[in-house]
């Protein structure tokens, strides 16, 4: 998928971009402004970050929920809903930073109206192409979640989870997270 034709932003305009509540993220220098999320989207989110929290607690690396940002060159700086490195890519995680410097090893989208288009081709493209090992997106339209493994340099055909299977992690080896937990009732 060809990226779309930049506006040359870069990190550093993102930078003085005020603070008003929204999301700003770059995607190959665009800029893309999103209003806070809904409950749903939030106790999903917060679920999912629970649980790599647990696991982060077990097995080591390091979660975390938004508002989190990624930074993968000048051009592209997202903030994933959720996030997880593993103990040995740790160095990406620098705390005189505001950002992860790099890819994460997994990152989670989980659907919006405003984001899901979004999250399904430019960002899924960002990630495959910056290396995230795995993607997931949690669709809460479909009540599934689609997961994305890198394979070399793509991702391939994403696997499907839905309600009543459970979603397992390459990325994040041992964690699960059964597909109901993540929609709410």
């Amino acid at each position: 998928m060809a990226s779309p034709a930049s506006t040359g932003l870069t990190y550093a305009d993102l930078e003085r971009t005020p603070d008003d509540g929204n999301r700003y993220e770059l995607i190959d220098g665009e800029l893309f402004v999103t209003p806070p999320p809904d409950l749903s989207h939030g106790r999903g989110a917060l679920v999912l970050a629970a649980a790599l929290l647990a696991y982060e607690r077990e097995h080591g690396g390091r979660a975390q929920a938004a508002p989190t940002g990624v930074f993968f060159d000048q051009g592209s700086h997202v903030e994933p809903d959720v996030l997880y490195s593993r103990q040995e890519n740790l160095d990406r995680w620098r705390r005189d930073q505001r950002y992860v410097d790099g890819a994460p090893d997994l990152v989670v989208e989980i659907s919006s109206p405003s984001t899901r288009r979004r999250d399904l081709t430019l960002k899924r493209a960002l990630y495959e192409r910056h290396g995230v090992e795995e993607y997931w997106f949690v669709d809460r339209d479909e009540q599934s979640v689609l997961i994305h493994r890198l394979r070399g340099d793509s991702y391939g055909e994403p696997e499907r989870v839905g309600r009543g299977q459970t979603a397992v992690s390459g990325a994040a080896p041992g964690f699960q997270i059964a597909a109901d937990q993540l929609f709410d009732r």
